[in-house]
Parts: C-alpha cells; structure tokens; sequence
C-alpha cells in the first residue's frame, strides 16, 4: 500500500503494529518552572520542519507556561545554532560529525522520530508514473554525464516507458542542508566508484557539487518544490513531509533501487522494513546512518529526524523545558495523529528509551 496524496496522511490503521511497540504517551500537565514562563527557540530541517508546526501549538495548548518557535533553516544553520547556543533545540535530518562531535563534546543527537526522501521529477505525461531510478543513475545525472531524460541508462531501467528527449535540468540545495546528506550518502553508498570520496563529492550537510550546466540551487525543501515546478525536466531530492504539496503540485516521484536490487516507493512498509533491519546498529549517542540497508523490500533513503541539543542549558529551568518537550514529543508526539501528517514514522521501543537516555542528560 502507498502512502495516501491527500492532506490527512496515512490511515492510522497502517500504524496498528508499530504503535504497540511505542513507548506509553507522555504527560500533558502544566509544565512549572521556578522562573515562571520559558521561551524555547527551534531552528533548522526543512524537512522537520512541518511536523514542529504541528507539534508545537499542540504542546503549548496543554503547557501554557512553554512557548516554542519553529524556524525552517536547513540542518546546517540548525546544527550551528544550537552549538553557539543560539537557540535550545536544533532540527536536523544529519547526525552531527565525528569532528563537530570532537569540536563540541557537549552536544547530544536525539532521534525524535523516522523520515524519508524521495526522488521527484517534472516530465509533463510520466508525472503519473513512478519511474525506475538507481544511484548510478542519480550519480551519472548530478555529475553530468547523462544529461537528457532518453537517455539508455534511464531506458534501460524503465522499458516500455516512452521517455521524451527532454534536457534534465538537476536541483540540488544552496543551503546547509540534511537532505543534501542523505541524497549524497545514497549515491556515495550505492555508486561508491562515482560519487564516493576521496574521488567524488562524498557526503555531508554541503558538499562541492559537480559542474553541470543545466544545474540550479534552491533554498529549503519547499524550493526544491518550487524550482521542480518551473522547470520541464526538473529532478530534484525532496524530503517526505513534502510529499502531499509536491503532488497535489502535478508533480512525481520516482521508484528507488535499494541494496536488494529492487525498485521501491517510501510507503510506510517500506520505510519500517529498512528502519527494522538497521536501528539495531544505533549507538549510544545515536549517530547512525539508515541509508541503504541490505533488507529486502527496503526503502534506502530513509533517516532519523535529530534533535541536536547542548547537554548544558543556561538555566535549570530552560533545561527542564528542554527535556520535557522532548519527552512528550517521543510520546505522544508520535503518535499516528502527528506523524501521520508529514508521513513520518514512530521510533520503535528501544530507540527511544536510548533517546530518553540522552534526554535525562540535558541540564
């Protein structure tokens, strides 16, 4: 079953087996302080982003001494933010980095919850259609070396598909960006010979992108959206909370090729397929990547959405809010009523005792 187009999300019912495993739902009390009302500030993903403007009128309303602005960033200026210490919560779709871990030991990386990209394209007549799509493929695309959509390569992966001598026109993000770390580490993960370093780009929040003519950058995951919209042949990565806008937009997304060899779609089986067989790898500080599992019926794109966070807070009573918020947001912020919404997935059971672990620490 695919994830449903229109704005209400997936049925709870496809969440039946995954929210028995859920942690019970947190508290909804009046949150007290002993310097009364406290302002949390939450920058960064874009692609979090959505599910922050859900979450938090939702807490605020049962928490009236708690007030939390989101900010859409990128991951990049969320994770900077919370390491200057510029606001208490930083959004991001990347793990923070062994050397900004070694830069700032004090920082934690907290999943609250699971995502996924999707590949979505602009092709007049195949916007209905899930076209076929591999890392290689991608990599051959943003290197420049396959440069029109009827190309063999592309043909050779969707036969029958009568795919138009269109110019493709590759979007990638000018800013800071998680999706811009999980779209490279797919390519570096599954075309290591083209896209890996030292060789290639690599991966991370920003890396030096190819020099394709055709290329154009945008800012954020709704313009990646924007700029797949005003440009026949378009191809951009684009994060799953986006997902209802993008095709109500006209537009459409591809099927991925995973480990396994299979072309796949990020519904939620797919999605909990890959999460199951990688969240066993999960450290304790919970820096792990969720790209490219070798499962069968996998989808390979898929991430923890992070929340990044100074273990010391500049006062008791901002650190009790802290842990709080993030404590209902592991509960009862997971469950299907939220994460329906942006196509997210819940964190299963022991992931987010490991999260809470990390959450008792913010002081």
């Amino acid at each position: 079953m695919q994830f449903s187009m229109r704005s209400g999300g997936l049925a709870a019912t496809l969440f039946v087996a995954l929210a028995l495993t859920l942690a019970g739902c947190g508290s909804t009390t009046t949150t007290t302080t002993s310097q009364g009302p406290v302002s949390l500030q939450e920058t960064g993903s874009t692609l979090l982003y959505p599910l922050f403007q859900i979450w938090a009128p939702a807490y605020t309303k049962s928490h009236k001494d708690i007030k939390i602005t989101p900010q859409g960033t990128g991951s990049g200026t969320g994770i900077s933010d919370a390491v200057n210490g510029t606001v208490q919560i930083g959004a991001s779709d990347a793990y923070m980095a062994n050397a900004q871990m070694q830069a700032d030991p004090g920082m934690l990386n907290i999943p609250l919850a699971i995502s996924a990209q999707q590949i979505m394209y602009n092709l007049p007549g195949l916007n209905q259609q899930h076209l076929h799509l591999s890392g290689p493929v991608l990599a051959g695309i943003y290197t420049g070396k396959i440069t029109m959509w009827n190309d063999p390569a592309i043909k050779a992966l969707n036969p029958g598909v009568q795919l138009p001598a269109v110019k493709i026109v590759p979007i990638h993000r000018s800013d800071g960006s998680g999706d811009t770390f999980l779209f490279s580490q797919y390519l570096s993960f599954s075309d290591s010979a083209v896209w890996a370093a030292p060789k290639g780009p690599g991966y991370g929040t920003t890396i030096s992108w190819p020099s394709v003519p055709s290329s154009i950058s945008a800012t954020g995951n709704g313009g990646m959206v924007e700029a797949l919209q005003q440009n026949k042949g378009g191809i951009a990565y684009v994060g799953i909370s986006f997902l209802n806008q993008a095709v109500q937009d006209g537009l459409g997304y591809a099927a991925i090729e995973n480990k396994a060899g299979q072309f796949l779609l990020p519904t939620a089986q797919t999605i909990s397929a890959e999460a199951q067989s990688l969240v066993g790898t999960t450290p304790k500080d919970e820096r792990v990547s969720l790209i490219y599992g070798p499962a069968q019926g996998a989808y390979p794109i898929i991430n923890y959405e992070y929340a990044i966070v100074n273990a010391k807070q500049a006062s008791p009573g901002t650190a009790k809010a802290v842990r709080q918020f993030l404590t209902w947001a592991l509960t009862t912020g997971n469950q299907p009523t939220y994460l329906d919404q942006v196509h997210f997935l819940p964190l299963p059971s022991a992931i987010v005792k490991m999260s809470e672990a990390q959450i008792a620490k913010v002081q």
